[in-house]
């Protein structure tokens, strides 16, 4: 019986619960009706939630949660990875990749196979189809922990302080680190810190910075579409909020061409900004900041080499050890930069 109802939601998207009801009881013999009420509950679940997935998106427990196709679904809890035991066929797997994409209006399909979005909760969720993904979705969902990690829980004593100071003196902090290691969580530990009255303007690809408060400005990219339109990139979104009146920049992670425009901010008197970039030490995030600003084209290797020289003063790297997400490093760039000349 649970394949039929999975034809009938598959068919009709708007088949509402009482009639899903009233069609197996037309269906079924009376002395049947109680074996299929467990295909009934879990085909109403699916109707108004996100199935087998609903538990793992309430539990404090789970960082990150991975579908690898049709099959078993994995996820990330106490910085180690787990089978769920749950198992998802096709049908259902693309039914639910809808359902996770519709909050933010978003689809997949052959021209557009690769999408970001998020959940009503702040959760990111990243899907890649047919004919990217060989064997079915790939869906990846980063856990949105509602109560953010406060700024002690990244390290010690000293770590800790030595940040505290750099926001205090208004330098212009880049948090660097591996994919998972905790920058976005540090930064919203960072923003935290900040006085409630001061206006940030946050900018990111996919919103997940919280609003620590009412001067908060959150701005967020838009992907082009190619049968639409042309979409807000980030380098547009860096050079709109200069105008916007902001105290401090935040941006979520610098990943293209955009580096220069946030190099230009951080030289043109926008204090105590924020940003994250990938990188696996201070020294190689700033050479990867210098490569991806020179993608703009607009500018020489050494004039841009300039820039991250005078506008980057603190590098804060952060790390991820087993379950704990913890400042590694805390370099002032500006003094080692004064003792290279």
């Amino acid at each position: 019986m649970s394949n039929e109802i999975r034809k009938w939601l598959a068919a009709d998207a708007d088949l509402s619960a009482a009639e899903l009801i009233e069609r197996v009881r037309r269906e079924l013999p009376a002395d049947a009706a109680k074996q299929t009420s467990s295909d009934v509950q879990r085909s109403l679940r699916r109707m108004t939630g996100f199935g087998p997935l609903t538990g793992l998106l309430a539990s404090n427990e789970v960082n990150d949660i991975c579908i690898n196709g049709p099959g078993e679904v994995w996820v990330d809890a106490g910085g180690r990875w787990h089978r769920t035991g749950i198992e998802l066929e096709a049908d259902e797997l693309n039914l639910i990749v809808e359902r996770l994409l519709a909050q933010s209006g978003k689809r997949i399909d052959r021209l557009h196979p690769m999408a970001d979005a998020r959940l009503s909760d702040g959760s990111r969720i990243n899907v890649a189809a047919s004919p990217v993904a060989l064997g079915g979705p790939v869906v990846t969902i980063r856990r949105f922990q509602a109560t953010g990690v406060r700024l002690e829980a990244f390290g010690s004593e000293e770590a800790v302080g030595a940040v505290r100071q750099a926001l205090a003196r208004r330098s212009n902090i880049v948090v660097s680190g591996a994919t998972g290691a905790g920058k976005t969580s540090l930064v919203g530990a960072l923003m935290a810190e900040l006085p409630s009255d001061e206006r940030l303007v946050v900018l990111e690809d996919t919103a997940e910075l919280p609003r620590t408060s009412d001067a908060v400005v959150h701005l967020e990219a838009q992907p082009s579409r190619v049968d639409i339109d042309r979409g807000v990139s980030m380098r547009s979104l860096v050079r709109n909020a200069l105008r916007m009146r902001p105290d401090r920049l935040v941006v979520g992670e610098v990943r293209g061409p955009e580096a220069l425009d946030l190099l230009l901010a951080f030289n043109t008197g926008h204090r105590g900004s924020l940003a994250t970039c990938h990188g696996d030490g201070w020294s190689q995030v700033l050479d990867r900041l210098k490569l991806l600003a020179q993608l703009s084209g607009e500018a020489s290797a050494q004039a841009i080499a300039g820039l991250v020289a005078t506008g980057i003063d603190v590098v804060v790297h952060v790390e991820r050890i087993g379950a704990s997400r913890r400042i590694s490093g805390v370099h002032d760039v500006t003094s080692v930069q004064k003792d290279a000349r």
